[in-house]
């Protein structure tokens, strides 16, 4: 049996869901980003507990077929930019829809209606963050970080990193800088 659980987005996540499950005596087979697949049944007694064991933790136990397709969707898009050795080098659009075996026109509009965002604008808003992570704790100038993660030049990278932060990447950078020269004068 496969549950789908909104907002599974971490390692951590993945040792919570685990924790619940043995808990409530649920033997399961593979514990992935919004997705659990069980070896038994799960009687309605089971399925509220756990439901309500996972709320208490800010994640969530869906039953339906939409919510259950956008954290698919989500994960998927977060498995890709955060997880993968190396974004794909085909189109965003058909790393999805192949991925999940959806046509991506389809994907893309229950996307939008559910989150009001589309795909595209929240891969962009992952891509800024995986940014940000690559800036604070790697080595890697911006050149290298836009080549990683397959922008067309430094700029459009700086560009879309401004339009979301409201900074520019030399300056959230300094700020990291600042921040540890900060820490090590208290």
């Amino acid at each position: 049996m496969i549950l789908y659980i909104k907002y599974m987005v971490s390692l951590r996540c993945k040792i919570l869901v685990k924790d619940e499950l043995t808990k409530l005596g649920l033997h399961y087979v593979i514990v992935d980003l919004g997705t659990v697949e069980i070896l038994e049944d799960i009687t309605q007694e089971q399925h509220n507990e756990l439901k309500k064991n996972l709320l208490r933790s800010g994640l969530e136990l869906l039953d339906d077929k939409k919510g259950i397709l956008i954290e698919k969707i989500k994960a998927v898009i977060i498995e890709m930019v955060h997880y993968a050795e190396e974004l794909p080098v085909t189109n965003y659009s058909d790393y999805i829809s192949e991925k999940l075996g959806y046509d991506y026109t389809y994907l893309s509009n229950t996307f939008s209606e559910v989150k009001g965002i589309n795909i595209q604008q929240f891969i962009i808003l992952h891509k800024i963050e995986k940014v940000k992570e690559l800036l604070l704790y790697e080595d890697l100038n911006l050149t290298e970080i836009a080549y990683m993660l397959h922008y067309s030049s430094v700029s459009h990278l700086s560009n879309q990193f401004k339009k979301i932060t409201g900074l520019s990447p030399s300056y959230f950078k300094k700020l990291k800088m600042q921040r540890i020269e900060n820490l090590e004068n208290v």
